[in-house]
């Protein structure tokens, strides 16, 4: 971040109204974030102030004229990575979007956790979950953002890839039938890979047994990327589909919704296969 130029989303030019609602409403939440100038040279004279003032009182030696530069480094780069995340989130704002709404308590803890996050791709996630609780709040738990925070960037790429076998299923739902198939495998979705997400809190992995759809009626469809397959069951009613080895968390499934991944070539006609059983007879080819 350069000295001579300023950061602050004043300067982003006319914003929609629930994007100046946002602003004002992380500003009230956390304590006015967003000053309008040149928030690390500010910060830095600030500093330099307290210092020669602090020179009446006592002897200031090297390590404590150190020690107030890295605090002021700290605070401009947590400073910029907030209004870097809200910048982002912008652009996902729905137009009937009122982030007034947003829980206080809600906002403070968001910003607590994601100061730190100066990696971009980490910050496009985050920014998401902040647009998604502003069009909705109450979309996303303070847990699920504890466990965003505590995610590194090789753990949310992790999760992205499983996300790309997500299909709609009432839910979003992973559908993983066998660890050691290469469709999986290839893209690094292995027994181990599940286990560690299972063991982050984002999905929970049955190994062995893997998971079933119960109660389900005769004739529903799902669908895969857009793709739509219809499947009918044997009775009336009260039927049951194996859906694999994975289910996502509350969490998982909050944080699924921000992720923006493209589908695995050949992963519909993977899955078809593995339900031909069920598949009406004009759509098994």
């Amino acid at each position: 971040m350069s000295d001579d130029k300023s950061t602050s989303l004043v300067n982003l030019g006319d914003l929609s109204k629930p994007a100046n609602t946002l602003i004002e409403k992380v500003s009230s939440a956390i304590g006015g974030i967003f000053e309008p100038w040149q928030i690390k040279r500010v910060a830095k004279a600030e500093a330099e102030a307290g210092l020669i003032r602090a020179k009446t009182e006592i002897e200031i030696t090297d390590l404590h004229r150190r020690a107030m530069h890295r605090f002021v480094e700290e605070e401009a780069n947590r400073q910029e990575n907030m209004e870097e995340i809200t910048r982002k989130s912008l652009p996902h704002l729905a137009e009937e979007s009122n982030p007034e709404n947003m829980e206080n308590d809600w906002v403070t803890n968001f910003f607590d956790k994601s100061r730190i996050v100066s990696d971009e791709e980490m910050q496009s996630i985050w920014a998401q979950v902040l647009a998604g609780e502003a069009n909705t709040p109450g979309s996303f738990s303070k847990r699920t953002v504890n466990l965003l925070g505590d995610l590194d960037k090789r753990d949310a790429e992790l999760f992205q890839t499983l996300c790309r076998f997500g299909w709609i299923f009432g839910k979003f739902t992973p559908l993983v039938f066998d660890t050691q198939d290469k469709i999986y495998n290839n893209l690094g979705i292995n027994f181990a890979s599940l286990s560690h997400l299972d063991s982050l809190g984002l999905i929970q992995f049955g190994g062995v047994s893997g998971f079933n759809r119960q109660r389900l009626p005769k004739n529903f469809s799902v669908s895969y990327c857009g793709q739509v397959l219809p499947l009918t069951m044997n009775k009336e009613t009260d039927n049951t589909l194996s859906i694999g080895k994975v289910l996502l968390t509350q969490a998982g499934q909050e944080l699924a919704r921000v992720v923006k991944v493209p589908g695995v070539d050949g992963f519909y006609d993977y899955v078809k296969e593995k339900w031909k059983a069920h598949i009406p007879s004009d759509e098994s080819t």
